[in-house]
């Protein structure tokens, strides 16, 4: 209560009106307390109804977050091992490729081989063929040359 308070006094004892003026006086301090407490309580009331509404929000929000991080994890981990598999895949198709182009070189380098040893021996062929007409030419030179000389020798003892 606000300090000591002294009432007047009456033949039969404290004054009566002081003492009624002091007691609302009393009432009304404690009434608007009351009021300051309650309309405290109220605030205090209506902050607690906002921070739940606050962290209800944040709690769905940090729901919905990791509902999001999960999906978008798996979904990168799904990307991971699809590009896994179509590295494999390519990987696969480049050997197999690899292997397939190398079987072909092979092949061709077997055939250039036998081009070369038919080509070898075609001038093998040639040169020999060339041989025989070279000397075929020559003893039909030689042939032609002695005709010649016969002839000569016989133009000139008809003479």
């Amino acid at each position: 209560m606000s300090g000591e308070k002294k009432f007047g006094t009456s033949a039969i004892g404290f004054n009566k009106s002081d003492v009624n003026a002091y007691i609302e006086k009393i009432i009304h301090e404690f009434d608007q307390r009351l009021k300051e407490k309650d309309d405290e309580i109220s605030n205090l009331k209506l902050q607690i109804r906002e921070m739940k509404s606050r962290y209800d929000s944040a709690s769905q929000d940090n729901l919905n977050l990791s509902k999001e991080k999960e999906r978008i994890a798996s979904a990168l981990i799904q990307a991971q091992e699809k590009a896994d598999a179509i590295m494999a895949e390519a990987k696969a198709r480049a050997e197999a490729e690899k292997a397939r182009l190398e079987q072909t070189l092979e092949s061709e380098r077997e055939k250039i081989i036998d081009i070369k040893r038919d080509v070898k021996a075609m001038k093998n062929q040639v040169v020999d063929m060339l041989s025989k007409y070279q000397s075929l030419l020559n003893d039909v030179d030689t042939y032609i040359e002695s005709r010649e000389t016969e002839y000569t020798e016989r133009s000139g003892d008809e003479a």
